[in-house]
């Protein structure tokens, strides 16, 4: 754990000289501890003072950077275990491995694949990160693949070689690309270190355990590459979910620099169900980094749909802008339905009014993210809530006749509704599935 305020105090020069802005020492270092002023302001810390409160301000997992531009993927830097303490905000990376073998049109046809793995969920964009090289034949044929790599997909790319000759060749390919280095051990870490220190790469640290992991990680930090990221080999499940928790709790709850650094986890099952079910647990239990061979749509779909909802605000659900929106080609004849701007809630009945083929206006009413059941018991869902968003968003001046389709489920606000709007309200179908047939069918 970080530094209290009274053992900040402790290091304070306690002469209350308030050059600091604050009355006392005492009420400088309850700042400090709570991050919310700089160690700068106090002009007379000694050298060694600065040091241990410059190493208690860090964050307890190192940021790390993978790739570069719009694509750049940002690992680590989690302060919680648990998302319901505060939300977690690096989502886990998730990439591809391409084998060196594998022929160049082979290559380039994965990489269309790869490169085409994006998708729209709930109005947010979901995409992968990074394409991993692994070296099986020789150094040249390794830094051919990743020269074509490079020109064909603008993820992160990670370089997964033992030869540190073929990770230099490939490291001057991707010069300003910023590659992760797979991986330095205990034999090769003169060598990958060097590469990595001159190059300014982030490092993938390889150990089968968590001690051999810390000694890795201490030696480097020691002849200054501290961008890594950790690594514990293939293993079960079962194990291999330990060695991410458990280095996770070490940084976050005691503070152990050695193992402050976000995860990698290598995923090769031949089933492609079983490779996305490892892959998914991973995601669920602190991996900054999943690397897999399946590019299928559906195996990468789950996963990301998975970390989504890993990695939003518990306390702040998925909202849109509340508003008119006009679906298809709308007239003054279209009919009109009111939802939440509850995202999940939205886009659902968004998908079933597309497919019903009838131009349709929906009023998404300001729930404060709530679904239609939840914002109605919460008083957000209200005929007045309705009825004033109805006249704000100028929905009877779209619209020629006077009508409103609710929900089924709140059909009870029928008759309130309507005397509150001035309009003829429809109960619509409960669920969003009875959406296209409704508008089909209505008149």
């Amino acid at each position: 754990m970080g530094l209290s305020g009274l053992d900040i105090y402790k290091l304070l020069p306690k002469t209350n000289c308030r050059e600091c802005g604050f009355a006392t020492c005492l009420a400088f270092a309850m700042q400090l501890a709570k991050k919310a002023v700089g160690i700068d302001k106090c002009p007379y810390l000694t050298a060694e003072v600065k040091e241990k409160l410059e190493a208690q301000a860090l964050p307890p997992i190192k940021l790390i950077s993978v790739g570069s531009g719009d694509k750049r993927l940002e690992i680590g830097n989690e302060t919680v275990m648990f998302r319901h303490e505060e939300k977690f905000y690096r989502p886990t990376g998730i990439g591809f491995i391409l084998e060196d073998a594998l022929t160049d049109s082979e290559i380039k046809t994965r990489l269309a694949k790869i490169n085409q793995l994006k998708f729209e969920r709930v109005g947010q964009s979901l995409e992968v990160n990074l394409v991993a090289i692994r070296q099986n034949k020789t150094s040249a044929r390794f830094i051919e693949v990743v020269k074509l790599v490079s020109a064909s997909t603008p993820l992160g790319i990670v370089l997964m070689s033992n030869d540190p000759q073929a990770l230099k060749g490939g490291l001057e390919i991707l010069k300003g690309k910023n590659p992760l280095l797979y991986h330095a051990t205990q034999e090769n870490l003169k060598a990958v270190a060097q590469l990595a220190k001159e190059y300014k790469a982030p490092l993938v640290v390889y150990s089968q355990d968590l001690e051999g992991v810390c000694a890795l990680t201490t030696a480097l930090a020691s002849q200054g590459v501290s961008d890594l990221v950790i690594e514990t080999g293939k293993k079960p499940v079962s194990e291999k979910i330990w060695d991410l928790t458990q280095s996770r709790r070490l940084a976050l709850k005691k503070s152990d620099r050695s193992l402050g650094y976000p995860s990698l986890t290598l995923v090769e099952q031949d089933d492609p169900y079983e490779e996305a079910q490892e892959a998914a647990s991973y995601i669920a239990k602190y991996a900054g980094i999943v690397l897999m061979k399946g590019i299928e749509a559906w195996q990468v779909l789950a996963l990301l749909t998975l970390r989504q909802n890993i990695y939003t605000d518990p306390q702040k659900p998925l909202q849109i802008e509340p508003k008119l929106y006009p679906i298809g080609q709308v007239n003054d004849k279209s009919p009109v339905l009111v939802t939440t701007n509850f995202s999940l809630s939205y886009y659902t009945v968004l998908g079933e009014v597309e497919a019903s083929k009838v131009p349709a206006y929906i009023v998404s009413v300001d729930t404060e993210g709530m679904s239609v059941l939840t914002a109605w018991a919460a008083e957000k869902f209200t005929p007045q809530k309705i009825s004033e968003s109805i006249n704000k968003f100028g929905v009877k001046e779209a619209v020629s006749h006077k009508q409103l389709v609710i929900p089924g489920y709140v059909a009870v606000m029928s008759g309130e509704l309507q005397d509150e709007s001035g309009l003829e309200i429809i109960v619509g179908p409960k669920e969003a599935a009875g959406i296209p047939s409704f508008l089909k069918n209505l008149h």
